[in-house]
């Protein structure tokens, strides 16, 4: 179980080897060459992740000509979430048309190195891989049309024109990461 999240200002743990929905495996070399990266700990169940995948769909459209890269990590385990297993993670992936990797950490060794707690959690690091942000994607999981605070936008936005993030950090909302 997670004990310690990461500080803003530390660096991104090196993961690896993390199969893809895609069927490729990952690591955090394989976003070398983006200028932010985006991680966001989420699964199959759990409402807020569903409400939040259009969402998030719609941010790496919005940002990957920009040389952002948003990355998904279930870590649930399945014994008690077998809707959050590998196999129904690719299903979930193809239904919903997810342009990004949904990687999954079978063991929680990449959720425990992060320190995340809950679905969905976002971690943005800047191209130096340092956390600059850590929280919620924005201010209204119920509702994208009333947003007010596009908190992972935001943050990015900094990062990629040099500047401070204003809100590093908030509360994240969802569930719990469901530990072995």
């Amino acid at each position: 179980m997670a004990t310690e999240k990461l500080n803003i200002g530390s660096r991104s743990p090196e993961f690896g080897n993390l199969t893809g929905t895609d069927g490729k495996k990952y690591s955090l070399k394989s976003f070398a060459g983006h200028k932010c990266l985006v991680v966001v700990f989420a699964c199959n169940h759990c409402p807020y992740v569903q409400a939040y995948e259009e969402r998030m769909i719609a941010f790496q459209s919005g940002y990957a000509p920009k040389g952002v890269q948003l990355v998904s990590i279930n870590s649930n385990e399945t014994v008690n979430y077998p809707e959050d297993n590998f196999e129904e993670m690719v299903k979930r992936s193809k239904q919903q048309g997810f342009n990004f990797p949904y990687l999954r950490d079978d063991d929680q060794a990449v959720a425990e190195m992060f320190g995340a707690t809950h679905t969905p959690e976002f971690f943005v690091f800047d191209q130096q891989r340092i956390l600059r942000y850590h929280g919620k994607m924005d201010d209204n999981y119920q509702n994208s049309g009333a947003v007010k605070v596009h908190l992972v936008r935001d943050a990015v936005d900094a990062i990629l024109s040099g500047k401070e993030v204003k809100e590093m950090e908030t509360y994240s909302i969802g569930c719990t990461i469901k530990w072995k």
